[in-house]
């Protein structure tokens, strides 16, 4: 007997379906993609000095800081960012940020264009996200988008200041 199932294609669905699922899995417009989990150690060390930092500058609550289990839902997908600021604490069973606020990714060669292409327009979709930021993780360097207070995002500069959350 050959049994075929519907794969999901709303992020409802998507995460219903994706909490019995082995492996990591993103929605992206649509389409159901296997989600890059071998990182190097650099990339690793810098999700943890992030999630430090931010755990040190942020009080609880109403913050929650999360890693790469923990999903966004955009107009057109829910993703998985490498970590992320949810500005509230919503319920213990979440299974996407309520408020996102502060979306950080860390770049890799493979992901590189996804993550300075549809990622970052899919991130700016999301209404009340103040900030995402893209860290090299071969060199010192950060790009960061700001929404103002007008709702235009801000080119990426280098920044070493501190961000207003």
């Amino acid at each position: 007997m050959n049994v075929q199932t519907k794969r999901p294609t709303t992020s409802a669905d998507f995460l219903a379906w994706n909490e019995g699922q082995e492996g990591k899995w993103d929605l992206v417009a649509g389409r159901i993609v296997d989600m890059m989990v071998r990182v190097s150690r650099n990339h690793a060390l810098l999700a943890a000095r992030m999630v430090a930092i931010l755990s040190r500058s942020l009080s609880f609550p109403p913050y929650t800081i999360s890693t790469a289990d923990f999903g966004v839902t955009t107009a057109t997908s829910v993703r998985y960012p490498d970590v992320m600021v949810d500005g509230a604490m919503g319920n213990g069973t979440d299974l996407t940020a309520v408020q996102p606020l502060l979306i950080v990714e860390i770049l890799s060669p493979s992901t590189m264009p996804i993550d300075f292409g549809p990622k970052l327009e899919e991130y700016k979709t999301i209404s009340g996200l103040k900030h995402y930021v893209m860290l090299a993780q071969g060199e010192i360097q950060a790009w960061v988008w700001s929404r103002d207070d007008k709702d235009e995002w801000a080119e990426p500069e280098l920044e070493s200041n501190t961000l207003k959350l």
